[in-house]
């Protein structure tokens, strides 16, 4: 019987595709290679399935010149690399990999915060640089965490993991504003409490981000808000670039109006606005929040699962648009 044939977009754990490569006529690209979109195109073509990282977009445009495919997996919970309405028109099911990088992104949310609270990179480079020579009571003097008010926007899976580690961890007052608000028992498990969006950006002496991106939630996070922040607060994103408009957010820093933020995600990733690249009061990582060895790794086994799952018969673990089973049913 022939084996389905996938393509895999970027380069994977070799464990995840010696499992892949067990179960599927496979086209993988551990060179990790940049295709062109004409090049990702022409290599979908023909293909039963494919393995994408975030950042392969999937429309209808790519859906109508590859019409065997039957499903994608995202090697990521997020999925705006997706347009599920027309995956879902086309048939093809979605998947995405959420829960098992929730604590490794959580951990990494907080130690933006904490770097950026502590000005540690600033402090750093000040040292690499050979200018430190002398003790000074206020030098690099940031904001303390312990004790302070925790602001989180987005308190699904991972902003809960924060919110957790605020409160048992640092004995922060944790406030936080969703679409819609938790059950009591989820509150207080995180010792959190509920506020409007205005009040958290208020009161917070550190915002983290933990929303998904759609059209909707673009520049949730900007001038306005901003400017309802105390000029001691700090800033945090670990959702996505969109949400922050990068400009307002650089005006505020450069102004003194914000102490600092902590950014792993931008707009234009993986270029970033020059100006966050030319401040000194802002942490910048590429996009590393589920970057532990276990996570990254668990991340590809789960994509794995949901193309084994599917041809198989088993059924994914994780879809995206479960209607498109149960028409193929």
């Amino acid at each position: 019987m022939q084996k389905p044939k996938i393509l895999i977009a970027r380069a994977i754990p070799p464990a995840a595709l010696e499992r892949l490569a067990g179960h599927f006529d496979v086209e993988a690209n551990q060179a990790d290679e940049l295709w062109s979109r004409a090049e990702f195109t022409e290599r979908m073509s023909g293909k039963d399935g494919a393995f994408t990282t975030g950042g392969e977009r999937i429309d209808a445009e790519l859906l109508a010149a590859c019409p065997r495919l039957r499903i994608c997996a995202n090697m990521a919970v997020g999925y705006n690399n997706f347009d599920v309405p027309a995956m879902t028109a086309a048939g093809v099911l979605a998947t995405n990999a959420p829960d098992v990088l929730t604590e490794t992104t959580a951990d990494m949310g907080f130690a933006l915060l904490m770097a950026t609270a502590r000005r540690i990179s600033e402090s750093e480079a000040y040292l690499r640089a050979g200018l430190w020579n002398k003790w000074r009571y206020d030098m690099f003097t940031g904001t303390d965490v312990h004790g302070a008010t925790l602001g989180v926007l987005g308190m699904g899976r991972i902003g809960q993991g924060v919110a957790r580690r605020g409160a048992h961890g640092f004995g922060m007052n944790v406030i936080y504003h969703n679409r819609s608000r938790l059950d009591a028992q989820t509150e207080a498990a995180c010792k959190a409490r509920y506020v409007s969006k205005e009040a958290l950006f208020r009161e917070a002496d550190h915002v983290v981000l933990v929303l998904p991106y759609s059209k909707e939630a673009h520049h949730t996070v900007g001038a306005t808000e901003i400017g309802w922040m105390k000029r001691t607060a700090t800033l945090v994103n670990i959702g996505r670039g969109g949400l922050v408009d990068e400009n307002a957010l650089a005006d505020a820093l450069g102004e003194g109006r914000l102490l600092g933020a902590g950014l792993d995600v931008f707009e234009g990733e993986p270029t970033v606005n020059p100006r966050l690249l030319a401040l000194k009061n802002v942490v910048l990582t590429p996009h590393i929040a589920s970057a532990s060895v276990p996570t990254r790794l668990a991340m590809a086994n789960l994509a794995a699962d949901n193309l084994i799952g599917f041809f198989s018969g088993a059924g994914p673990k994780t879809p995206l648009n479960p209607d498109v089973l149960n028409r193929r049913a």
